[in-house]
Protein backbone atom coordinates (compact mmCIF):
# COMPACT_ATOMS: atom_id res chain seq x y z
CA UNK A 1 0.00 0.00 0.00
CA UNK A 2 1.04 3.79 -0.32
CA UNK A 3 3.42 5.08 2.26
CA UNK A 4 4.89 8.28 3.05
CA UNK A 5 6.44 8.23 6.02
CA UNK A 6 8.66 11.35 7.54
CA UNK A 7 11.13 11.87 10.29
CA UNK A 8 13.80 14.28 11.04
CA UNK A 9 12.11 16.67 13.03
CA UNK A 10 12.55 17.51 16.59
CA UNK A 11 13.52 20.49 18.98
CA UNK A 12 15.46 22.53 18.23
CA UNK A 13 17.12 26.11 18.80
CA UNK A 14 16.75 29.11 17.04
CA UNK A 15 19.45 29.39 14.02
CA UNK A 16 19.93 25.51 14.45
CA UNK A 17 19.37 23.02 11.39
CA UNK A 18 17.10 19.94 11.00
CA UNK A 19 16.82 17.55 7.63
CA UNK A 20 13.37 16.23 7.27
CA UNK A 21 13.11 13.16 5.18
CA UNK A 22 9.74 11.29 3.43
CA UNK A 23 10.57 8.13 2.21
CA UNK A 24 7.99 6.56 -0.36
CA UNK A 25 6.77 3.29 -1.25
CA UNK A 26 3.50 1.72 -2.96
CA UNK A 27 3.48 4.21 -6.22
CA UNK A 28 6.26 5.30 -8.37
CA UNK A 29 8.21 7.80 -7.26
CA UNK A 30 9.77 9.44 -9.91
CA UNK A 31 6.33 10.05 -11.43
CA UNK A 32 5.45 12.39 -8.96
CA UNK A 33 5.88 15.71 -7.89
CA UNK A 34 6.97 16.07 -4.24
CA UNK A 35 6.25 18.57 -1.46
CA UNK A 36 6.68 19.43 1.48
CA UNK A 37 3.78 21.42 3.99
CA UNK A 38 3.82 22.73 7.70
CA UNK A 39 0.52 23.63 9.51
CA UNK A 40 1.51 25.26 12.91
CA UNK A 41 -1.18 25.63 15.72
CA UNK A 42 -4.20 27.37 14.58
CA UNK A 43 -3.02 27.82 10.97
CA UNK A 44 -3.92 26.50 7.89
CA UNK A 45 -1.50 24.36 6.22
CA UNK A 46 0.74 25.92 3.70
CA UNK A 47 3.29 24.92 1.05
CA UNK A 48 6.57 25.43 2.24
CA UNK A 49 8.64 23.89 -0.91
CA UNK A 50 8.10 21.92 -3.73
CA UNK A 51 10.03 19.93 -6.54
CA UNK A 52 9.45 18.16 -9.59
CA UNK A 53 9.43 14.97 -10.63
CA UNK A 54 12.90 15.02 -12.20
CA UNK A 55 14.08 17.50 -9.47
CA UNK A 56 15.23 20.16 -12.02
CA UNK A 57 12.70 22.82 -11.07
CA UNK A 58 11.92 23.82 -6.99
CA UNK A 59 10.03 26.68 -5.28
CA UNK A 60 9.55 27.82 -2.36
CA UNK A 61 7.40 29.85 -0.38
CA UNK A 62 8.93 33.07 0.71
CA UNK A 63 9.71 33.11 4.27
CA UNK A 64 11.53 30.38 3.92
CA UNK A 65 13.72 30.98 0.93
CA UNK A 66 17.27 30.81 1.37
CA UNK A 67 17.07 29.09 4.21
CA UNK A 68 15.36 25.74 3.01
CA UNK A 69 16.63 23.38 0.30
CA UNK A 70 14.10 20.73 -1.10
CA UNK A 71 15.97 17.73 -2.78
CA UNK A 72 14.80 14.45 -3.65
CA UNK A 73 16.55 10.54 -4.87
CA UNK A 74 14.71 8.92 -7.27
CA UNK A 75 16.74 5.99 -6.54
CA UNK A 76 16.10 5.59 -2.91
CA UNK A 77 12.63 7.06 -2.97
CA UNK A 78 12.99 10.04 -0.70
CA UNK A 79 12.29 13.34 -0.85
CA UNK A 80 14.52 15.78 1.20
CA UNK A 81 13.91 19.34 3.23
CA UNK A 82 17.04 20.65 4.57
CA UNK A 83 16.38 23.44 7.23
CA UNK A 84 18.82 25.97 8.09
CA UNK A 85 18.64 29.06 10.04
CA UNK A 86 15.32 27.53 11.87
CA UNK A 87 13.32 29.97 13.34
CA UNK A 88 10.40 30.10 16.00
CA UNK A 89 7.97 30.82 13.44
CA UNK A 90 9.01 27.66 11.64
CA UNK A 91 7.58 25.64 14.12
CA UNK A 92 4.66 23.21 13.11
CA UNK A 93 3.79 19.76 12.34
CA UNK A 94 5.90 19.48 8.44
CA UNK A 95 4.14 16.80 6.15
CA UNK A 96 5.32 15.30 2.99
CA UNK A 97 2.86 15.32 0.30
CA UNK A 98 2.88 13.14 -3.40
CA UNK A 99 1.16 14.61 -6.33
CA UNK A 100 0.17 12.29 -9.07
CA UNK A 101 1.60 13.63 -12.97
CA UNK A 102 -0.28 10.94 -14.50
CA UNK A 103 -3.43 10.80 -12.74
CA UNK A 104 -5.19 14.18 -12.22
CA UNK A 105 -6.01 14.50 -8.30
CA UNK A 106 -4.47 11.75 -6.95
CA UNK A 107 -2.35 13.27 -3.68
CA UNK A 108 -0.69 11.35 -0.56
CA UNK A 109 0.26 12.62 2.17
CA UNK A 110 2.23 11.19 5.02
CA UNK A 111 0.95 11.12 8.68
CA UNK A 112 3.47 14.31 9.56
CA UNK A 113 6.77 15.04 11.27
CA UNK A 114 7.26 17.89 14.87
CA UNK A 115 9.35 20.42 14.74
CA UNK A 116 9.72 22.80 17.12
CA UNK A 117 12.34 26.06 17.47
CA UNK A 118 12.45 27.04 20.71
CA UNK A 119 15.27 28.11 23.37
Amino acid sequence: QVQLVESGGGLVQPGGSLRLSCAASGFIFSTYAMSWYRQAPGKERELVAGITMSGGTTNYTDSVKGRFTISRDNAKNTVYLQMNSLQPEDTAVYYCNARSTVVVGVNYWGQGTQVTVSS
